[in-house]
């Protein structure tokens, strides 16, 4: 079993499936603290209502995003977690919070990585007229969404698709690839491997299970 921090800044709906997975015992995992920079965000509540330690780190309050992460690095670690997940976490994390868990930061990301980084992935793809999108589940590294890629699930543009409506489908597809990968983590078949100096880091994962 693997013991998560999960951040978050809406909503909550990434973190609800990791919460429903636990709860079913698809997902050998626990959920030990829920971070979040907004006090009224909704992940907040969802992590009330199963009895989840919940802590606001308020950004406005720090001078600097490294500050931040120093504050989020110790509440993670007065938690016991071994892995974090960003779940709809609207701010770029830094080296604090990099090197304390080092490829231990998971993101989800709603596109196929590398295409459309950043914000408003679906609006990038509706824009750029691609037939197919995505999502990706993928370390974090101090790019924008750069961190080597652990899953990616496919998700077709259909005709008369907005963002809202391909948002939506690809929420589902999120909500499924981030407890796959997380399960496979806590079944200790994902193994990383740095790459050389200026290269990335490589992932694989293996059919069985075996020690990270």
């Amino acid at each position: 079993m693997i013991t998560l921090g999960v951040l978050v800044s809406g909503g909550g709906t990434n973190l609800q499936a990791i919460l429903d997975a636990i709860a079913s015992g698809k997902l050998a995992a626990r959920v030990a603290v829920v971070v979040s920079n907004r006090p009224g965000a909704g992940g907040l509540e969802r992590a009330a209502r199963v009895g989840v330690a919940r802590v606001v780190v308020d950004h406005k309050a720090c001078a600097t995003r490294e500050a931040f992460d120093a504050q989020v690095v110790e509440t993670l670690r007065t938690h016991g977690v071994e892995w974090v997940v960003l779940a709809g976490f609207m701010r770029i994390v830094t080296p604090v919070l990099l090197e304390a868990y080092p490829m231990r930061v998971l993101n989800i990301h709603p596109a196929l990585l590398p295409a459309f980084p950043g914000v408003d992935a679906q609006r990038q793809a509706l824009e750029y007229g691609v037939r197919v999108t995505g999502c990706t589940v993928h370390f974090v590294d101090t790019g924008t969404d750069t961190g080597p890629i652990l899953a990616q699930r496919a998700v077709p543009v259909l005709p008369g698709d907005d963002v809202d409506s391909l948002r939506a489908r690809i929420l589902v597809e999120e909500h499924a690839l981030l407890t796959e990968a997380l399960g496979w983590i806590a079944e200790g078949r994902v193994r990383v491997t740095a790459g050389e100096p200026g290269k990335r880091a490589t992932v694989a994962v293996s059919e069985s299970r075996s020690g990270l």
